[in-house]
């Protein structure tokens, strides 16, 4: 057992690099960041499998033992367990007195049969042995001991079982698009060592509208969201629905849940090249920056003529101007909207092979043409508004306002298994905490004396209570 708590604390602190560094499975983006940053110590954690820990040899190793180690423990105590059930109570000890509860009166024969009443009663298990009774109570809880420990081992089971067979996907929802349950799908995937992407069922999700319901009744906290509603339509099939996935409320769908994780504006933004065409329209997903929803954006036109456009934009719900001339949203809802664009040309680098992150422009190679600080003032524009870039490059759009969701698709087959070996665990912990083991003699002695004797395996302060308690329905029912 204490290899067992060596082992247990080991793999917790073996877990730990885990939340430290990026994980592959988790974030992969976030490794390749890493590289770039520290490519040398990158290469060295990469060969302690730091960016691989829940998979890495040494982390399962120490599962591996860790299961092997509770198994060794249990096995050979479930076999003495079970044996010592089978067993008859144990030979009366000779000298009673020195038992840590003793009591003795005068009495006859008829007291051995009254207490073999009521030690059955009291669920005892009896044994006479001539004119001594030795009675056990208490196996429930080695009982609960071993049942504990055995939903341990099942807990680590269920637990590798499902994150093998488990899958996790994140996908962004803009209102009005559809989501189909397939990998080009979706935006991020994290599949268990042993899924099987045939193993996705087919369904379809449409987001039709988000809304965030927000306090307007405490003047104390006004704008600050109490609920957060999905709306989709939900093909699965044989069946067509229509639900709403809220936080903590998740939509059963066919082998998956789909969770609610996040939201934000999505700004519909038609940009036009130096040439009269379009090089990008549609909705663009702008990450949140604080409570108030002002928000950050980049769209990239690599077809634009003459020159590659590149926007780094930010979109306020409910716009105030500074002193110092910039903008900040005082409220989350889209009360007066207004976005605005630095803008730069150049080479956006999506020709060079290398993943470029959607969120985020790298102007390394790139020239700024507006914006605070570039040679002609950042663009402006409310919600059917446009504006002309500098020098003839094109211009821009605000068409439209949507927004978006962060739906999470999960699947666990172990989840359950594990939720009902820890409810046994702590059923049965519960037992083998609140059980006594005890151990009760009552034997006629010479000169018409009734000794009675309790003992307990662990510190028990009702065993004098329990003891007067049983002698007195003893000498009751000796009495009828």
């Amino acid at each position: 057992m204490r290899n067992a708590l060596i082992l247990l604390l080991l793999l917790a602190v073996a877990a730990v690099p885990g939340s430290v560094y990026p994980q592959r499975s988790a974030d992969p983006n976030g490794v390749k960041v890493f590289y770039d940053n520290e490519p040398e110590l990158a290469a060295v954690l990469d060969q302690l499998q730091l960016f691989d820990v829940y998979t890495s040899v040494w982390f399962s190793a120490i599962y591996i033992l860790l299961f092997v180690s509770l198994a060794g423990c249990v096995l050979p105590r479930t076999k003495i367990h079970f044996e010592a059930l089978r067993a008859r109570p144990v030979q009366t000890p000779k000298n009673l007195e020195r038992m840590p509860e003793y009591l003795s009166e005068a009495g006859d024969s008829s007291v051995l049969e009254s207490a073999m009443v009521v030690l059955k009663k009291r669920g005892f298990r009896i044994d006479r042995q001539q004119e001594s009774i030795s009675a056990e109570k208490g196996y429930a809880k080695e009982t609960g001991n071993l049942v504990f420990h055995y939903s341990l081992v099942g807990v680590l089971l269920a637990v590798g079982f499902g994150g093998g067979f488990s899958f996790s996907g994140q996908r962004v929802l803009v209102e009005g698009d559809t989501f189909v349950n397939n990998l080009a799908s979706y935006d991020s995937f994290s599949p268990g060592a042993l899924f099987d992407e045939g193993q996705l069922e087919p369904f379809s999700l449409t987001l039709d509208e988000f809304d965030v319901v927000y306090d307007l009744a405490n003047r104390a906290n006004i704008g600050q969201p109490i609920d957060f509603i999905a709306s989709v339509s939900a093909d699965f099939g044989q069946t067509q629905t229509a639900s709403d996935i809220r936080v903590n409320y998740p939509l059963a769908a066919p082998g998956a849940n789909v969770y609610l994780t996040g939201n934000g504006f999505a700004p519909v933004v038609t940009v036009f090249d130096g040439d009269g065409n379009i090089s990008y329209q549609g909705p663009i997903v702008f990450l949140p920056q604080d409570s108030n929803m002002t928000s950050l954006g980049v769209i990239k036109a690599p077809d634009a003529l003459p020159e590659q456009l590149g926007i780094i934009a930010f979109f306020y719900p409910t716009a105030e101007k500074l002193t110092t001339g910039a903008y900040t949203s005082i409220y989350p809802d889209p009360i007066a909207p207004l976005m605005t664009m630095n803008v730069y040309t150049g080479n956006l680098g999506l020709d060079s092979g290398i993943p470029r992150n959607a969120y985020a422009l790298d102007t390394a190679n790139m020239e700024m043409i507006a914006g605070r600080d570039g040679p002609v003032a950042a663009i402006e524009l409310e919600v059917g508004q446009s504006a002309d870039l500098p020098d003839g490059l094109g211009s821009v759009r605000f068409d439209g306002l949507l927004r978006f969701a962060s739906l999470d698709v999960a699947h666990n087959p172990g989840g359950i298994w594990v939720l009902l070996f820890a409810a046994l665990s702590l059923v049965s912990l519960t037992m083998s905490l609140m059980v006594p083991r005890r151990r009760v003699w009552v034997r006629l002695a010479a000169g018409g004396k009734i000794e009675f004797a309790a003992l307990s395996r662990r510190d028990d302060p009702n065993l004098t209570q329990v003891l007067e308690e049983i002698v007195q329905e003893i000498r009751s029912g000796s009495k009828k």
